[in-house]
């Protein structure tokens, strides 16, 4: 008999730094947590290397450049990558890329890359776009009216993403568009009661996964982990500046996240993968 396929289990952690910090769009305007990024990465590799948990920490270009703290530290980028994690783009400034024209957009992909490359001395092939943005998808019954509102009329949206980003050489890219039904039957049934694992799917040249879980390691985030039994993709994610904030993706939460991942994956019930390993897998055109 034939065994079921087992669910792939992808961790980013968006690693923002000050840049990310100074670009945020939470109110209140920039922040001044950039230093935390630094500071909680350096707990988040002894956790990942404790329970074995590959990690895709995906980094603002500009840090890897020399200089220092809470703007810079590629020594620091260097270790990830030594750890067997993988280092993915987060742009270059950590820019709102809905904003961005063909240009600017076409710059902050390559920038980021080139940057990061050279700083670990290996090819960065994943994209993970800042605060999640374009939802814009109309391919994929995805629209946002406030991405076309506030960008503007030469905006990016995630198929003009994903055309740019296989010109500069990318191959992957993490995405959280939500088709307009899915966001109906949300109003319906609470979340996660709905949720299952993610399929690859190709926009363009690019290998896309779609979140499936909030922010953070807590019991939302349990409940789809116990659910996705199908094969598919889990994607986990959260921000190292938040491991000491109090909420879902506090260190409280993380570690026994950390511990049911890895008993899961001890038993073969997961497979732990980063975006690269992905890439050989069968896809669904969009």
């Amino acid at each position: 008999m034939r065994a079921a396929p087992l669910t792939q289990l992808v961790f980013f952690w968006d690693y923002d730094t000050q840049w990310g910090a100074d670009r945020s769009r939470a109110p209140g305007g920039p922040k001044t947590w950039g230093h935390l990024d630094f500071e909680n990465t350096e707990r988040l590799l002894e956790l990942h290397g404790r329970y074995r948990v590959p990690a895709c920490f995906a980094v603002v270009g500009a840090a890897a450049l020399p200089g220092e703290r809470p703007y810079h530290d590629p020594e620091q980028i260097r270790r990830i990558h030594a750890g067997g994690h993988e280092v993915a783009s987060h742009t270059f400034h950590h820019e709102w890329l809905p904003g961005l024209g063909r240009d600017a957009l076409r710059a902050t992909l390559r920038q980021s890359k080139d940057a990061l490359e050279q700083c670990i001395g290996n090819e960065v092939v994943t994209l993970v776009p800042p605060q999640n943005q374009p939802f814009d998808y109309p391919q994929g019954w995805s629209f946002s009216l406030s991405e076309r509102r506030e960008a503007g009329p030469d905006r990016t949206d995630l198929r003009r993403l994903c055309d740019e980003l296989g010109e500069a050489g990318y191959r992957f890219c993490r995405v959280a568009y939500r088709p307009l039904y899915e966001r109906l039957f949300q109003r319906i049934y609470p979340y996660p009661a709905w949720v299952g694992a993610s399929r690859l799917e190709q926009i363009g040249k690019i290998t896309c996964v779609r979140i499936n879980t909030p922010d953070g390691f807590d019991q939302r985030t349990l409940k789809v982990l116990d659910r996705c039994s199908d094969g598919g993709v889990m994607v986990v994610h959260g921000h190292p500046h938040a491991l000491h904030t109090g909420n879902s993706q506090d260190e409280t939460w993380l570690v026994p996240f950390l511990e049911r991942v890895h008993e899961l994956e001890r038993q073969e019930r997961i497979a732990l993968c980063l975006p690269r390993d992905l890439l050989s897998e069968r896809v669904h055109d969009r």
